[in-house]
């Protein structure tokens, strides 16, 4: 059980015991938060086997309108493995070019143009930098993920995905601070969420007259196939049609309370909005939360203690030393919380609760995300 009663409260004692440095404590505190959920988010993907389908923070074109896009914080592409290398610690650090200049890639003919400047999947100080992304080829990127690290050495996998996501994450904290008024910030945030939710894939919702859902999507040769939106939606992942699944993106947003003004039960405005816009609307509860800010920061679980140390060497007050976000992280602190979500994923998968699909739990989001994954994309991208 969490020892606060709140996630305000418990930004007090962030505020209090950690950003008392800051300009202002409170601001800094609600950016770690904000943190923190991006962190839950990433190491449950992890866990699940999902972490070289992960790619974070690229750019994502909306459906048949390349003209605009958006960043997300977690794409899911589809995957093939390219090379496994090893390397000595010596050879540190593994920058892009590094990497590229391994005889593997010779036949990619990969310009230098594309090559992915200012990317280190692993510094000489132990920064990892995940899913790291080191070119651009077309219609594919080349990401490298860290895999065993020994004393001396070490293993990395290059991977090849494709630029159209499966599926996306993004972690959304709206709410208000204690002592303001709420404002027009909350809603736009959510708004925000929606929008990119609603544009970037072939499958679209409407609303019906009677305030159900319906969903549309128009086949290759222009036919709309259309139905109740979780029902088709159900259908499209199920199948094996290139006309249904290859624009196809399957939505998730992750939600945090900021504020104590709406609950996983008691939906305002905002968690309307976000709930009727995304495929699937996971809400992180106070108590997951506060649970894994307890056992991180406030009472550490000595399994922890590398990913503490990591964070609180992140926030001194100094620019440039930040080891502990999702893109960069300490190795140690990587190590530590894979460690941490492998064993106890079941517990940690509770601290969500699903607000959309209406009747549907996480087993059913894993089941989809794993379906999805294990289509042969290849043939599907034609």
């Amino acid at each position: 059980m969490m020892a606060y009663g709140s996630v305000d409260q418990l930004q007090k004692a962030l505020t209090r015991d950690v950003f008392h440095y800051a300009k202002d404590a409170k601001k800094a505190a609600g950016r770690a938060l904000g943190t923190l959920v991006e962190i839950i988010t990433f190491y449950a993907l992890k866990a699940w086997g999902l972490e070289k389908n992960v790619a974070i923070e690229r750019p994502l074109p909306e459906f048949a309108n390349d003209d605009i896009t958006h960043n997300v914080e977690y794409s899911l592409h589809p995957s093939t493995s390219t090379a496994e290398l090893e390397f000595h610690r010596d050879a540190l650090p593994l920058t892009a070019r590094k990497i590229l200049r391994n005889k593997q890639f010779a036949p990619f003919a990969i310009p230098a143009e594309s090559l992915k400047k200012g990317k280190t999947l692993l510094s000489k100080k132990l920064i990892l930098r995940n899913s790291c992304s080191i070119c651009e080829l077309g219609p594919i990127f080349l990401n490298a993920y860290l895999g065993t690290m020994g004393e001396d050495t070490g293993k990395y996998d290059v991977m090849s995905l494709h630029r159209r996501p499966f599926a996306i994450f993004e972690c959304k904290r709206v709410g208000i601070e204690e002592g303001t008024r709420k404002g027009p910030q909350t809603i736009e945030k959510a708004k925000q969420g929606a929008y990119v939710a609603r544009t970037v894939s072939a499958l679209q919702k409407i609303r019906l007259s009677d305030g159900s859902m319906g969903g549309f999507i128009q086949k290759r040769d222009g036919v709309f196939r259309h139905g109740d939106y979780y029902e088709l939606m159900a259908e499209v992942i199920g199948s094996n049609d290139p006309d249904l699944l290859a624009r196809f993106i399957l939505t998730v947003g992750v939600v945090s309370n900021h504020g104590n003004w709406f609950t996983s039960e008691n939906h305002n405005k905002e968690l309307k909005v976000l709930a009727q816009s995304y495929d699937w609307l996971l809400f992180l509860t106070d108590a997951g939360i506060g649970q894994f800010i307890e056992e991180l920061l406030l009472h550490p679980a000595k399994e922890l203690e590398p990913a503490r140390e990591a964070f609180l060497a992140s926030y001194t007050g100094k620019k440039g030393v930040n080891r502990f976000t999702k893109v960069k992280i300490a190795l140690s602190a990587d190590a530590a919380l894979q460690s941490f979500f492998s064993a106890r994923i079941q517990a940690i998968e509770g601290w969500f609760n699903v607000i959309a699909p209406p009747s549907k739990g996480l087993a059913v989001l894993k089941e989809e995300l794993q379906t999805l994954r294990s289509k042969n994309w290849k043939e599907l991208h034609k």
